[in-house]
């Protein structure tokens, strides 16, 4: 099932989270938003995937924090300020105004967003096998004896937790 994105409702929602000062509705409306990018399965690109690495290291960032959080030779403030309005305007940032100044923060948990784009590759490039997945990588990759163990224990562990 294919949805079409809507980007006034996350603009609305986004602009309803930073009006809004309780966790609860913080927790809820960050869920929907979740599901919403989920479902419509938005993609970053690979320079607005840096960025959002950096906002989910440091949870909550001024235009500043991020900044002194790339490496050199550091990106144009312009430049950041773009992606993170597209980021916004996309429904994965939001930001909170004190005076002049916004306080970014993620949308979306980093361990959800790389979940959906894993499964999208095993969905597009592996027939919707995670078998035929996890033997490519296995295989195809140069990893160790003990790279293997620890892939098996979290696999022998995720079968005893069935």
């Amino acid at each position: 099932m294919k949805f079409d994105f809507d980007r006034n409702l996350v603009k609305f929602v986004t602009n309803f989270i930073k009006q809004t000062s309780t966790l609860v509705e913080l927790k809820f409306i960050s869920t929907f938003v979740e599901l919403t990018l989920i479902m419509q399965n938005m993609k970053l690109s690979k320079s607005e995937e840096e960025l959002m690495n950096h906002l989910w290291e440091l949870d909550k960032a001024y235009m500043k924090d991020l900044l002194e959080n790339y490496p050199e030779p550091k990106p144009a403030t312009t430049t950041v300020a773009t992606l993170l309005k597209r980021m916004t305007d996309k429904g994965f940032v939001g930001f909170k105004l004190f005076g002049r100044s916004r306080q970014y923060y993620p949308l979306i948990k980093k361990s959800d967003y790389f979940s959906k784009h894993v499964n999208g590759l095993i969905k597009n490039f592996f027939n919707d096998s995670a078998s035929q997945f996890a033997s490519f990588f296995t295989k195809e990759t140069n990893l160790s004896q003990e790279e293997l163990q620890e892939l098996r224990d979290i696999i022998d562990s995720q079968i005893k937790k069935k």
